[in-house]
């Protein structure tokens, strides 16, 4: 089941990512008091309730700035609210009701999502406690007084999330056709690529803010299968600001990878893997997904007999945190490769669902450890009991031990990699929880 997605929205420095960073429980924000801080959209997994979901923390909305980027801000925001299942409204009791409320609260209202209205900085209910009412006023809502920075009022805030939030939908539940989204930074060509499978235009792209309100799913059949494309294109922007440009891609990300089995990564050939391929991919690697980097307009690439070596080195070693995920080199615009994508995916998507019986699994790990002495520290060696696996997509295995302290990272990457060349595993990541006897968990 995808996480639903919760947004914090609000005009600046109301106190977004100081919220954003108590409810994630660690600071991922960066937190001045200067407006429009926040530049990027940043997002956590949370828990509350035994309910999971993907924390967003947006730029503030500037209703009517010329500035260019509390303007691109508020765009963001907009893509931000568009995306997410509720949002929470933040506002300042200290600032009091303002004319920028009343604009923020106009645009929640037109998105007719649920909205949860947190007046923030009420650091004493004695002091602020009546100004709290005043908020009523903007319409949305009962105002629930929390102070972030002092960790105050967050419970009854999570509560009125939790109760907002979507039940899982039964139909996708049920749906087994394989999902594949497709992400990248705008104007590599994600929906060319998706016109191009589905043989026709289907893919509008336009320049106006939010025409495009969530990810698209697109049904293709190829070779009798039918697959479901999760397209995330939706905008460009005609920006000069490149990075302003280029951090649209992220919420899209989080929300399509969310709902997929196997992502695929476009990366533009004639501008090369950069830093931001590596942040938009590191969205699917964290979640377990199945990768597929796919180098798309390689037939607009000047090319001799290294080229594809020397590009691929550079792929991997921009993306060397997930060196399982397969690369392809293709044209969405000529149709090159595409039907080895599709076979790709199906690799893939098998090998995340792959299960490896115990018996097998060990006799490698016993070969791994003859072939490779564990590590010791102050004489005490490392010793491992037995490995079993415990559940796909992604694959997840326990490795029991005498002492998880033992169990050093190049250790367990060693071990990982005889695992992969013992039962492939391409284009999936593996997890690993490492057990001692007596249960301790590391």
């Amino acid at each position: 089941m995808s996480k639903p997605i919760v947004a914090i929205v609000g005009r600046p420095n109301v106190g977004k990512s100081t919220l954003f960073n108590a409810l994630a429980g660690r600071t991922i924000s960066i937190v001045k008091d200067t407006p429009g801080v926040t530049r990027d959209r940043i997002y956590a997994d949370c828990t509350w309730l035994d309910r999971s979901y993907t924390l967003v923390d947006t730029g503030g909305i500037e209703p009517e700035s010329k500035d260019i980027i509390l303007s691109q801000m508020r765009e963001q925001a907009e893509i931000a609210i568009a995306t997410a299942h509720v949002i929470i409204f933040i506002v300042d009791v200290r600032q009091g009701l303002v004319d920028s409320d009343f604009k923020v609260a106009d645009i929640l209202r037109r998105s007719r999502k649920p909205v949860v209205l947190c007046v923030n900085k009420v650091d004493s209910f004695r002091k602020f406690g009546n100004d709290i009412y005043e908020f009523y006023n903007l319409g949305i809502g009962e105002p629930i007084g929390i102070s972030a920075a002092s960790m105050l009022g967050l419970g009854e805030l999570l509560d009125q999330v939790v109760r907002k939030l979507p039940d899982a939908d039964p139909e996708e539940e049920d749906d087994d056709r394989p999902r594949v989204a497709v992400i990248g930074k705008p104007n590599v060509g994600k929906s060319s690529l998706i016109n191009k499978l589905l043989g026709e235009n289907r893919m509008i792209v336009s320049d106006v803010a939010g025409t495009t309100r969530d990810a698209v799913d697109t049904a293709v059949t190829y070779g009798g299968n039918e697959y479901v494309f999760i397209d995330t294109a939706g905008l460009r922007r005609k920006s000069k600001i490149k990075e302003e440009l280029e951090r649209y891609s992220i919420i899209r990300a989080v929300a399509a990878v969310e709902r997929a089995d196997v992502v695929v990564l476009l990366i533009d050939a004639v501008e090369g893997v950069t830093e931001q391929d590596a942040k938009i991919a590191g969205i699917a690697h964290e979640r377990g997904k199945g990768i597929i980097v796919a180098v798309n307009k390689w037939d607009a690439v000047e090319k001799d007999d290294k080229t594809i070596y020397s590009f691929t080195d550079r792929v991997r070693s921009v993306l060397s945190f997930m060196p399982y995920a397969e690369i392809l080199f293709i044209s969405a615009l000529t149709g090159q490769r595409l039907p080895k994508l599709f076979e790709t995916i199906d690799m893939v998507r098998q090998n995340q669902n792959l299960r490896v019986a115990t018996g097998v699994l060990n006799e490698i790990v016993s070969e791994a450890v003859a072939m490779k002495q564990p590590p010791s520290d102050k004489g005490k060696r490392l010793k491992i009991f037995y490995m079993t696996q415990v559940a796909v997509k992604p694959p997840a295995f326990v490795v029991f031990v005498n002492d998880k302290e033992l169990m050093h990272f190049s250790y367990l990457r060693y071990l990982e990699n005889q695992i992969r060349s013992a039962f492939g595993f391409r284009g999936t990541s593996l997890k690993f929880m490492i057990r001692e006897r007596n249960g301790k968990e590391g």
